[in-house]
């Protein structure tokens, strides 16, 4: 028989907390259930326990490692850090209903230990068109190869993460999914398949991934025992949920006049904030769309930017919905589905299909919504429109400085996206927003992205090779600057290019200065529009592949940076090629090389 828990009255609570903060909590509480109840208890009772002053009587026990036998085990692999973050969420609520857990990243997983367990979560996104993320590409190729256990004993669930706008949308979670399947295991619920905007279906799952977790495993003792509660003051603490306001300090282009590209350095305010970052994080930016493109919209579907229109118990004007809240830049698959049935297109129908391929690709990968909207007319209202955009998600930016030379700043490096497609000028939502904002005046919201798999060596003596064309350099200049302030003993190598000499050699005076200082020993460049035939970065590491592969040889890691679709394949092959040509090895073993780099945490890539 359960004993019946005591509730405090309104009158206790109102003397513990005051009659306003008591009647404020009892109007919080009524109405949630169990598992959010749950939630709040272990929340409070870490802020109880974050209150108490740490004595040496007061000292937690060492951690011992759970078992697999009887503890929830969250695997998680991540290019931006959103598998991580849900994944660590429920690592949080499960502890605070009293469960063992264990969290790994994917690349930290003990491979052995898989045949032991007994109840796993993988959190897991896919990159670009079908890749799994670079911290969990050795995992996922251990699950779908031979040597994976057979797994009758285990109980698993995926909550996959992607981007509608690929054809090959949520492909890792999918096909890990099928495989736990196929090796024996039961599925413990249905996977998740989330959008860039992963809320909508990352938070239901998680609710039902504890429940199911809380019936598989008994509850341990309770997380801690809260003490009465007391007015604290608190600071707010800024995040992804809780943006920053930053002051725009400088926005200045560093590309010169006739340049194909603009390319912008900002400078941004941390003042007050609390906010600290490392080199290789990347800062959150909440953007908006250009209100040219939202009168566009508009005026194409025929309808009223001030129609009042809700959505998830929110309700605004739906200009405010298109400039602030949804995605108009990106085309989606979901909103290209939507708008085909619609129009009652037969060739945008045709392209939903299996057959679509290629010719799908392509056009979510080219159009903007507008453009949707103008090739193929349908009808839309406003309700149902707001209802089928998905939302306008925050872009996160390579951070371009080390808070040892700046302070309580941060510094971006940004190519702004304007081009012309379809007879009409198209620009990117952050892009050219950052690009807009005035120095000294505007203010930008924005939060840091902590990115722990792309970290500077732990050993300061180490040498650092660094790849990054483009903006792919920004990180590399917060490397550099955090390596001079640290007096790094290891030295610093950075292979940059871009199209032409003149005008796009960004950062080119503090390279120089750099280099005269002694904090960047090496700098080989690629212009590839200076000449009559294109130069590439890649080019360049296999001419300096003897001292490359030296370099390799004597323990220094490697680091890429840029795009995924094109460059960073191509500077892959040839790093193989390096290796292959210079270790006397042949192309598998080279490539094998390579990948022992990776689980060495020697070569690191932030590719987007």
């Amino acid at each position: 028989m359960t004993s019946p828990v005591n509730i405090p009255s309104l009158a206790t609570l109102a003397t513990s907390l005051g009659e306003e903060k008591g009647a404020l909590l009892q109007r919080l509480v009524e109405g949630l259930d169990s598992t959010s109840l749950t939630w709040l208890s272990g929340y409070f009772a870490g802020l109880a326990v974050r209150q108490v002053p740490v004595s040496a009587s007061t000292q937690p026990a060492p951690a011992v490692e759970a078992s697999p036998q009887g503890t929830l085990t969250i695997i998680y692999g991540t290019q931006t850090g959103n598998s991580r973050l849900l994944a660590e969420r429920l690592k949080q609520r499960a502890e605070a209903a009293g469960l063992a857990v264990r969290t790994f990243r994917a690349s930290e997983y003990p491979q052995r230990e898989l045949k032991n367990e007994r109840l796993l979560y993988v959190v897991i996104s896919t990159q670009g068109d079908g890749d799994p993320p670079d911290d969990a590409r050795g995992f996922f190729d251990f699950i779908v190869g031979k040597r994976a256990p057979r797994l009758e004993q285990l109980r698993f669930a995926v909550l996959a993460l992607g981007d509608s706008s690929y054809p090959k949308y949520c492909e890792i979670g999918r096909v890990l999914d099928e495989r736990f399947a196929e090796l024996g295991a039961s599925r413990l619920l249905a996977r998740g398949d989330c959008d860039v905007d992963f809320e909508p279906v990352a938070e239901p799952w998680l609710g039902e991934a504890l429940e199911r977790a809380r019936t598989e495993l008994a509850p341990r003792a309770p997380l801690a025992t809260v003490t009465p509660l007391r007015s604290v003051p608190v600071t707010p603490t800024f995040s992804r949920e809780n943006p920053y306001p930053s002051l725009v300090l400088a926005n200045q282009r560093i590309t010169g006049r006739g340049a194909l590209k603009d390319v912008r350095h900002l400078e941004l305010s941390l003042v007050g904030s609390g906010l600290t970052y490392e080199p290789g994080d990347a800062l959150g930016v909440l953007p908006r769309n250009p209100p040219e493109l939202v009168a566009a919209v508009l005026s194409e579907l025929k309808l009223k930017g001030a129609t009042e229109v809700s959505r998830e118990g929110r309700t605004l004007p739906l200009e405010r919905w298109l400039t602030e809240e949804l995605e108009i830049t990106r085309l989606a698959r979901p909103f290209l589905a939507s708008h085909a049935t619609r129009s009652g297109n037969a060739e945008l129908q045709r392209l939903l299909t299996p057959e679509g391929g290629e010719a799908l690709r392509e056009l979510l990968a080219s159009h903007q919504v507008i453009d949707l909207l103008r090739a193929w007319p349908a009808t839309w209202t406003a309700e149902e429109l707001v209802g089928a955009l998905r939302r306008l998600t925050p872009r996160l930016y390579s951070i371009a400085s080390s808070q040892k030379r700046v302070g309580e700043e941060v510094h971006l490096t940004l190519a702004v996206v304007d081009y012309e497609a379809f007879g009409t000028r198209h620009v990117g939502a952050a892009s050219q927003y950052l690009a807009t904002r005035a120095a000294e005046q505007d203010t930008v919201n924005v939060f840091i992205e902590a990115n722990e798999r792309f970290r500077l060596p732990k050993d300061p003596s180490r040498d650092v090779i660094m790849i990054g064309p483009g903006t792919g350099v920004a990180p590399f200049r917060a490397f550099v600057q955090e390596r001079a302030e640290s007096g790094a003993a290891g030295r610093n190598w950075l292979f940059f290019g871009e199209q032409h000499f003149r005008t796009q050699f960004l950062y080119q005076t503090e390279w120089q200065e750099a280099f005269k200082k002694g904090s960047l020993h090496r700098l080989d460049l690629a212009f590839s529009r200076d000449q009559g035939q294109k130069v590439y970065v890649q080019q360049r590491l296999r001419e300096k592949g003897r001292e490359l592969h030296a370099w390799l040889e004597g323990g220094a890691h490697l680091y890429v940076c840029g795009d995924a679709k094109r460059m960073a394949p191509d500077v892959h092959d040839a790093l193989i090629d390096v290796i292959a040509t210079h270790g006397g090895k042949s192309r598998e073993d080279a490539k094998a090389y390579l990948e022992s780099l990776r689980e060495q945490h020697r070569y690191l890539r932030d590719v987007y």
